[in-house]
């Protein structure tokens, strides 16, 4: 069972988002309600019960409700790579995205609150997280892969490719992009075989191409 502290300062918020996981079978070790708290919070069950497996937590919080959560979460990704993060924001906060994507994309998520409604698409990106995967809310890629355009660097991409690039920002395999683009397996592969191409990326042992795929892109 995947193991979750929530941070949002919104106790209403926080119990529902509790239920819901809990509902959907993860298990919710702490909730607190700022980014202080936070950092006590994981450093404290890292020491005694284990680190647990993804902090789900609100960008702004108490003092300033203005980056307290983020800050946490990036704090907490350089103490434990290991640990997911999924942020959740009430608007698409371009410079705060890039600054959690920064370093490696393994286990970070970022979405806006408007998805908490789709509960078992939330869920299912929470675990997603929980196990060293991606979840990026698609108006969060949409603006990342705009500013990315102005960049030499996927001048060469086509806009089929471009499409499949963000949806890989989001997490998704190739067969849901297959699914969510309508065209075979067979067609994403050679999409992303070209957008490693075209992007200089040889496959090697020691990187994951499709990481650093997602990543020239947000940094362009």
């Amino acid at each position: 069972m995947r193991r979750v502290v929530i941070a949002e300062d919104s106790v209403l918020l926080r119990e529902g988002l509790t239920r819901l996981l809990t509902d959907r079978g993860l298990e919710v070790v702490a909730g607190v309600g700022d980014g202080d708290a936070l950092l006590r919070t994981v450093h404290d069950l890292a020491a005694a019960d284990g680190l647990p497996d993804v902090v789900v937590s609100d960008v702004r919080m108490p003092p300033s409700h203005t980056d307290e959560g983020l800050r946490a979460c990036v704090e907490l990704r350089g103490r434990y790579p290991e640990l997911g993060v999924l942020v959740l924001s009430q608007f698409v906060e371009e410079r705060y995205a890039s600054e959690l994507l920064a370093g490696s994309t393994r286990g970070v998520g970022y979405l806006l609150k408007d998805r908490v409604a789709e509960v078992r698409e939330f869920a299912d990106a929470v675990v997603r997280v929980a196990e060293g995967g991606t979840a990026l809310d698609p108006e969060v890629v949409q603006q990342l892969l705009s500013r990315s355009r102005k960049g030499d660097v996927l001048a060469n991409l086509t806009p089929r490719e471009r499409e499949v690039l963000a949806l890989m920002a989001e997490g998704r395999t190739n067969a849901a992009i297959a699914r969510q683009l309508v065209v075979s397996d067979g067609a994403v592969e050679k999409h992303v075989s070209n957008i490693f191409l075209k992007l200089g990326l040889a496959q090697s042992p020691e990187d994951h191409r499709r990481v650093l795929a997602v990543l020239t892109y947000i940094n362009s």
